[in-house]
């Protein structure tokens, strides 16, 4: 399993429009293969940014499978313009929990 973080630095006074584009756009990512699960947590000290954190099978499910699609096309029409600055996306694999 392989842990998708995004941290989401949406444009000041667009988080109610945001959160509305998101509930549309989480259909799209839930519907690809190797999709795990996602949340979608506002910061508390920032309230415009936020932590998207998704679930895959692989890497390549979604760096290949998913920004390949053309679901993502759509993805990126619906919540692309509310980032400022653009986000940076990594990867994790789990080393250890409680």
């Amino acid at each position: 399993m392989v842990l998708e973080h995004a941290l989401l630095p949406v444009v000041p006074g667009r988080e109610p429009e945001f959160e509305e584009a998101f509930d549309s756009a989480r259909t799209i990512i839930a519907g690809m293969p190797g999709f795990r699960g996602l949340t979608l947590s506002r910061c508390v000290e920032r309230p415009g940014t936020y932590l998207l954190l998704v679930e895959w099978d692989s890497l390549e499910d979604h760096t290949v499978g998913f920004r390949g699609s053309p679901g993502y096309q759509r993805w990126r029409e619906l919540l692309h313009h509310f980032y400022d600055p653009f986000p940076v996306v990594e990867h994790f694999t789990q080393v250890t929990s409680a």
